[in-house]
């Protein structure tokens, strides 16, 4: 009961020594996607099909948080993948 059954159907990976991110990055990535948010909601809502301000933000902004969700997965996989690059590299 105490431990993971996840790790019982996954018993060759290797658990990370240490983080590959910090709060700083993190900090950096959240401006970052906050920029992608407000530049997507500026391309997307004119494309609302309505003339409703409101259905325009609800829409736009719908679908803006959907893509910055990805944009942040984005980022987080590609800053980790990198530094796990380079220390191999240095071994």
């Amino acid at each position: 009961m105490d431990k993971p059954r996840l790790v019982l159907l996954l018993p060759g990976m290797a658990q990370p020594e240490k983080k590959l991110t910090s709060p700083a990055s993190l900090a950096v990535d959240a401006v970052l996607v906050v920029a992608f948010f407000l530049y997507i909601y500026t391309v997307v809502a004119p494309h609302v099909p309505s003339t409703s301000k409101a259905m325009i933000l609800l829409w736009g902004g719908l679908t803006a948080a959907c893509m910055s969700g990805v944009f942040w997965l984005c980022i987080q996989m590609f800053r980790v993948v990198l530094r796990a690059q380079r220390e191999a590299r240095q071994k």
